[in-house]
């Protein structure tokens, strides 16, 4: 009788185990989609940055490089990819800021004293940051094929769910800095930003990091970032290889470091 046992969490029933942590997730997802769903402009508005660096930092990137570096690929489907990402990471990367908010409010004290699992806390915020990017990600993809993309569906939606599980562990981890740095928002924004961008361009997404010296292709190597965009062109291309493996361990590895750092922070600030 004890394991048919159930915990009312809002309007949702919350069973131990594993459909516990599914159910929790899910409460907190929606909790969290409730803002972008009353207020849509915000997502369409969000499409006119990587809509911009496609239309005006793509041509330059074909003048300035060359297209041999792409790989016998067009300018446009090498780029693409590398964009989606930086969507990805700008999103998931500052799920932290939301909860700095609820600090501050208190509303996040109150979500504590719920019986929703820590997991579910982190996972259910990052992938409402995960699920616009899909959207996003098939919109644009669909915008640029007059342009000479080659829309790929199957392979680009296996990119996009790659991305999710990335999404989850930074997004921990950004959930872990924002209660680490409680009451400095400066803090937050400082690691962030410091942190965001070199791993931005050590990855390759703006520039080919071939045209790069060889300590640039040496520390790229040791940044995870690197194996998801290629693994993220390789699929954008239409083709699943050695890239899209190593794209995919690096996403698990991602996730999984951040869930554990993120739950031991909700630990020891509860205590």
């Amino acid at each position: 009788m004890a394991a048919e046992a159930a915990v009312k969490v809002g309007t949702g029933l919350h069973r131990p185990g594993v459909s516990r942590v599914v159910s929790d997730t899910w409460f907190v997802f929606w909790r969290e989609m409730l803002l972008p769903l009353r207020d849509p402009f915000s997502l369409i508005f969000s499409l006119i940055q990587p809509l911009v660096f496609l239309g005006l930092f793509g041509p330059l990137l074909s003048a300035s490089v060359g297209a041999p570096v792409f790989g016998g690929q067009s300018t446009l489907q090498w780029f693409l990819p590398g964009v989606v990402v930086m969507i990805a990471l700008f999103g998931t990367s500052m799920t932290g800021s939301n909860l700095q908010y609820e600090l501050m409010t208190g509303s996040y004290e109150r979500i504590l004293a719920t019986p929703l699992s820590r997991s579910s806390l982190m996972v259910g915020r990052a992938l409402k940051e995960w699920a616009p990017l899909v959207v996003q990600g098939l919109l644009i993809s669909v915008v640029c094929i007059p342009f000479g993309f080659v829309f790929h569906p199957a392979h680009v939606l296996l990119g996009l769910v790659i991305l999710g599980i990335f999404g989850i562990g930074l997004g921990a981890l950004s959930y872990a800095l924002a209660l680490v740095s409680r009451n400095k928002e400066w803090i937050f924004w400082g690691v962030q930003q410091t942190l965001l961008f070199p791993l931005m361009i050590l990855s390759g997404i703006m520039l080919p990091i071939e045209v790069g010296p060889d300590w640039m292709k040496v520390a790229s190597l040791f940044n995870p970032l690197t194996y998801l965009v290629n693994a993220e062109r390789e699929l954008f291309a239409g083709t699943v290889g050695n890239h899209t493996l190593w794209g995919l361990v690096a996403a698990v590895v991602t996730a999984a470091v951040g869930l554990v750092v993120g739950i031991r922070t909700i630990a020891r600030s509860t205590k």
